[in-house]
């Protein structure tokens, strides 16, 4: 049963006050922080993801390019001039710097080729690729 209370002659029931609905103004504060560091986080995994992505497409373009190289020399047949030669290549769009090195082999019919293919889009120069060779050649 519930308290009653006499006030001038009538009576009345006592009532609890309602119960507040919803939230408080610190508890929505501290909910939308919860959710902005939740979507930071999803935010830079998926930008890492990204340049993960980047980064893959360019090595690829890169070894194929380095590939590329060393099937030029192949093919090419030939004496395999000794030294150290850059020269820009394109590949798909993307800008590289091919570094090409042929070196002596104790046998004097082949040469070591050593291809370099680099970067330096983002700044300075960076190394995407090395492939290394013998090859034959026809000059002594």
């Amino acid at each position: 049963m519930k308290p009653q209370q006499r006030h001038r002659g009538r009576m009345f029931r006592i009532c609890k006050p309602p119960a507040p609905a919803g939230f408080t103004l610190l508890e929505v504060l501290v909910a939308m922080v919860v959710i902005g560091v939740v979507l930071l986080a999803a935010m830079r995994g998926a930008i890492s993801l990204t340049n993960s992505a980047h980064d893959l497409r360019t090595k690829l373009l890169a070894v194929l390019t380095a590939e590329n190289r060393i099937q030029e020399l192949r093919l090419a047949g030939g004496a395999l001039a000794l030294g150290v030669n850059r020269a820009d290549c394109d590949q798909s769009g993307v800008r590289f710097v091919c570094e090409q090195s042929i070196q002596q082999t104790p046998n004097p019919f082949f040469r070591r080729v050593q291809v370099r293919v680099l970067n330096s889009d983002l700044g300075a120069e960076r190394e995407y690729a090395l492939l290394m060779t013998v090859l034959p050649t026809t000059g002594g």
